[in-house]
């Protein structure tokens, strides 16, 4: 259901060729967050030959993503990693730079991607502008329908619970089509400003190399629905 509703395809979006363009010239890549694997293995299928590395605290997701055994993967958190000097370039991609909450808990995952990196190594990431309200269009009226891998007819919708202090509480609820619930899960996202997250980047010792507010690579203004990051260890 995962992949089925988060493809990871660089010819149809514009969010995976901008990450596609980057991590196909690095020559050792760390997924962070990387859920079931798409990206990571959509690089070893394209004919990348470096060091690849996937990280996610969700055991069933890399269940799935060990599929492919010419990847390393590990189960984990951003901030448990222990990696010193080791990549070119590291990412968080499909907004799981979000789902850093607390201050705390971004301090600690910026410091340990920084360590991870090599001199020079870069950091990209992308989090939804707060401007834009995204959350705003997370209700049953924008209810998805589906089809899953066993066949079964399967719809998904998304509800705001609570908005406060920037972060964003939300369920996800995946019922048949008669809408008996299946399955529910609950979620927080913290939606940063760019003076916000900057200092977060310049805090824990990162430059930024460069801000886009679109996948474009156009720059971030009033009406950007995206905030783009390459942050680079120094």
């Amino acid at each position: 259901m995962y992949d089925l509703l988060n493809p990871w395809d660089p010819r149809r979006w514009p969010g995976d060729a901008f990450y596609a363009e980057l991590v196909r010239d690095a020559g050792a890549v760390l997924d962070v967050g990387c859920g079931t694997g798409l990206m990571l293995h959509w690089l070893r299928e394209h004919g990348h030959v470096g060091r690849l590395v996937g990280i996610d605290p969700d055991r069933a997701a890399l269940a799935r993503a060990r599929r492919r055994a010419d990847v390393e993967w590990v189960e984990g958190t951003a901030r448990s990693m222990e990696w010193k000097a080791e990549f070119d370039l590291a990412t968080m991609n499909g907004h799981a730079f979000q789902c850093l909450v607390a201050d705390d808990d971004v301090r600690a995952s910026l410091a340990a991607v920084r360590a991870a990196l090599c001199v020079g190594g870069r950091f990209v990431f992308e989090t939804r502008h707060p401007q834009a309200r995204a959350w705003e269009d997370w209700n049953p009226s924008n209810a998805s329908d589906v089809t899953d891998v066993a066949g079964r007819s399967l719809r998904v919708w998304h509800e705001v619970e609570d908005v406060a202090g920037g972060v964003v509480s939300f369920s996800g609820t995946t019922a048949e089509p008669d809408g008996t619930v299946l399955r529910v899960d609950r979620t927080h996202l913290r939606f940063l400003d760019t003076v916000t997250l900057d200092a977060f980047l310049t805090e824990t010792g990162f430059e930024i190399e460069a801000r886009y507010g679109d996948w474009s690579r156009g720059p971030v203004t009033p009406t950007s629905q995206e905030i783009v990051t390459i942050a680079r260890r120094p």
